[in-house]
Order: C-alpha cells, then sequence, then structure tokens
C-alpha cells in the first residue's frame, strides 16, 4: 500500500509550477511558426553562392564536365554512373565517349561524375551557349540558376520590349541574385 510522504502539499507547490512552465515553453515553440526563407540568408550570405540542391531522397551524385546539364541530381539507390550522366541531359558534344567513367559502375552518396572531353576541346568550350535572345522557356530553364519562372519572365520580357542588351539586365530588370546570375552567365550568350 502506498503512503504520501509527510509534506507532500508543500513538495507540489514546490515541484509542479516549473514543470508546467517548462511545458508552457516546449509547446511554444514547438507551436511557434517557422521563420521567414529570409532570415536566414541575412546570416549566412555565403551559402546563396552554392547551387540549388535537389529535394533529399536516394543518392545525391554531382554530375560534371562534358555533359549538356551539369550539376547535382537525386537518384536512386543501385543507381549506375550511366544513369546519372542520363540525369544531366547525356553527353555534350565534345565529350571523350572512349574516357567516359565506368557506365555500368554503381553510384555512392557524395559522389562525384566527372565526364571528360575531347582532347584539345578547351574545357567547356565544346559545349554550346544558349542564347539569351534566342532561347525558348524550357531552355531557359535548364540553365544553371534559372528557375521556370524567371525563364518565362525572360521570354516576356523579350516580347513585350524586345531583345535584352547586356546579359547583367537578368539582374538589375528581372531580379535575379547575383549568385544564380554567377551560374548562369558562363553558360550564355546575349545572341
Amino acid at each position: 500500500m502506498l503512503r504520501p510522504v509527510p509534506g507532500w502539499p508543500r513538495l507540489l507547490l514546490i515541484v509542479v509550477p516549473p514543470l508546467i512552465g517548462a511545458g508552457i515553453l516546449a509547446a511554444a515553440f514547438a507551436l511557434a511558426p517557422p521563420s521567414a526563407p529570409g532570415s536566414r540568408a541575412s546570416l549566412q550570405p555565403q551559402a546563396a553562392a552554392l547551387p540549388a540542391v535537389p529535394p533529399p531522397a536516394g543518392l545525391l551524385v554531382h554530375v560534371s564536365g562534358a555533359v549538356v546539364h551539369p550539376g547535382l541530381y537525386r537518384l536512386q539507390r543501385g543507381d549506375r554512373v550511366y544513369a546519372a550522366i542520363a540525369a544531366a541531359g547525356g553527353l555534350a558534344a565534345g565529350a571523350d565517349p572512349a574516357r567516359t567513367p565506368d557506365l555500368a559502375g554503381r553510384l555512392r552518396d557524395g559522389e562525384q561524375v566527372k565526364v571528360p572531353f575531347l582532347k584539345g576541346a578547351a574545357g567547356g568550350a565544346a559545349a554550346p551557349k544558349v542564347p539569351l535572345n534566342g532561347a525558348t522557356a524550357e531552355e531557359l530553364a535548364a540553365v544553371p540558376g534559372f528557375t521556370p519562372e524567371l525563364a518565362q519572365a525572360v521570354v516576356d520580357y523579350r516580347d513585350q520590349y524586345g531583345p535584352m542588351t547586356s546579359l547583367s539586365e537578368l539582374v538589375s530588370v528581372l531580379g535575379m541574385s547575383k549568385s544564380d546570375y554567377s551560374l548562369a552567365k558562363k553558360v550564355l550568350t546575349l545572341g
């Protein structure tokens, strides 16, 4: 049989209020609305320069070199190098098929798949650049740093005001972030 400890009412008066306070504090943190998306960007400006990471699921693989759309890709566990290159749009003009990585090799999380260019091709010079004033919204959306909305805004701007006179108008007129612009200008030509 349980017997109450002498002085238990006083003990309850000492222990219960801090427990209630801790519970209220925990509920406030759990139910608080998430912080604004831009609030962390001001605290970590160097993070804005990194390319966008696809949503988590499976393996994160970096495909670089002579592919149509180099970048970060999420692939399923057990996928092969061939799937990573296909996700990046396949081999670009100027890729050296004799020196490609083992296409049958299994991918690992965090792996970088480098596809070499033909000898004599200057780095990415063999890959054609995307003409800002002539590309469709779909072609622009595939450019690193572009979103489908920004690509459509470029097409709408061209339709309404004519061709752009400088690549920097992406930042000054259409509001593209400087970090996204630094990625995009490597692949774009005014054309």
